[in-house]
């Protein structure tokens, strides 16, 4: 089967973890670049890695890259990429996203514009029609220009790949699933014998997506594609790569996740999450303060993990310090667990009154945050 090269799209400070799952996956001439990690792959791999990335916002198909600094090199540059491979006869193919960045090509509506008849006039040479009713499955163009470099690709995702389908519907959570899923790795925590905890798990995300890792569950194995109306992708590839990936879950045996906040009603969301997510068995949600929280797991090891409120607004500054202050006391009775915390406020060690074994830049809903990293003693044996 004929190689392609696929884009996973992927948030500022993730490249390396989408990177790492997509070697994981068995994927090879793996790139990372800034905001993107490309690999090849075949068409059919279109079902296995958007049912089985995590961390990525989205799946494209690239289908082409030049150079082009005047509009004429961007019409001829796209003619010549071969669209009829990918869009059907009766698709649909909307110019949905463009960008242009230090390009002599400044003018997206025009560039927009110049791609869309460029690829009209190639698929009429193709398919011997003059006009397309752009009625059948949809294929939603991407275009980046950087640095007169255009790069084409077509999206196969549809919704993005945080949107997993658990979330209780009109729920927003402060953490996309995608970022959550990320901060469970960087914890190396896959379940097994040690508990994690989250004291200020609001509706669940972090617990959720760190009891599908524990437990191999594929994030996207309950939820529909963009590809999957594609005519040239077969049902059951779709069918296979889902069976496939129920097939490899993990039991439960072992598995230790414990989440807490001071509202009870986002304590129901969280349950209702959990439950939607197939994982509710796997998770003790309980209302809780941060004062009480303890370690009643007795266990000498574990992680916690926490993404408290940021304190943007400056009133809520001195409330968001008390707060972390209060983190770090609780943090403190867990002698011997390592603990991770993302937020945006600067002086989150000054009161938290512990300097981080490491900290890792991240973005989160595009603001600027640090992942505090504290590492506890490495398990006996």
């Amino acid at each position: 089967m004929e190689k392609i090269t696929f884009i996973a799209s992927a948030t500022m400070g993730l490249e390396s973890i989408v990177s790492d799952e997509i070697k994981t996956l068995g994927y090879e001439n793996v790139k990372t670049l800034n905001g993107k990690v490309e690999f090849d792959g075949t068409i059919n791999d279109v079902a296995k890695a958007n049912i089985w990335l995590r961390c990525a916002d989205r799946l494209y198909i690239k289908m082409g890259e030049f150079k082009a600094t005047s509009f004429e090199e961007l019409f001829q540059g796209t003619k010549k990429i071969p669209w009829e491979k990918i869009i059907s006869k009766d698709g649909a193919f909307p110019v949905s996203w463009i960008s242009s960045v230090k390009s002599k090509l400044f003018s997206k509506s025009d560039s927009q514009a110049i791609i869309k008849k460029a690829i009209v006039e190639r698929l009429k040479s193709i398919y011997r029609i003059d006009h397309f009713r752009e009625n059948g499955a949809m294929f939603r163009i991407k275009v980046q220009i950087l640095n007169d470099i255009v790069t084409l690709q077509i999206d196969t995702s549809g919704e993005p790949l945080h949107k997993r389908g658990y979330r209780v519907k009109n729920n927003e959570a402060p953490i996309k699933e995608t970022m959550a899923a990320a901060l469970v790795y960087l914890t190396r925590w896959k379940g097994g014998n040690y508990p994690l905890i989250d004291p200020t798990c609001g509706t669940g995300t972090l617990a959720i997506e760190a009891a599908m890792i524990a437990k191999n569950i594929a994030p996207g194995v309950n939820r529909k594609f963009a590809a999957e109306s594609w005519p040239f992708i077969k049902e059951k590839v779709w069918l296979d790569s889902r069976d496939e990936a129920f097939s490899k879950e993990l039991s439960n045996d072992g598995i230790q996740i414990f989440a807490s906040d001071i509202d009870g009603e986002v304590i129901g969301i969280a349950k209702k999450n959990a439950e939607n997510a197939g994982v509710d068995d796997l998770i003790k949600f309980e209302q809780k303060h941060l004062v009480e929280v303890h370690n009643d797991t007795k266990s000498p090891y574990g992680v916690i993990i926490s993404n408290p409120p940021y304190g943007d607004r400056l009133e809520d500054k001195e409330k968001v310090a008390k707060l972390y202050r209060l983190l770090g006391d609780v943090c403190k009775r867990f002698n011997n667990w390592s603990y991770y915390i993302i937020t945006s406020y600067e002086d989150f060690e000054s009161e938290f009154e512990k300097k981080a074994t490491k900290n890792r830049k991240l973005y989160n809903g595009g603001i600027k945050c640090y992942y505090y990293q504290y590492y506890g003693r490495k398990p006996r044996g």
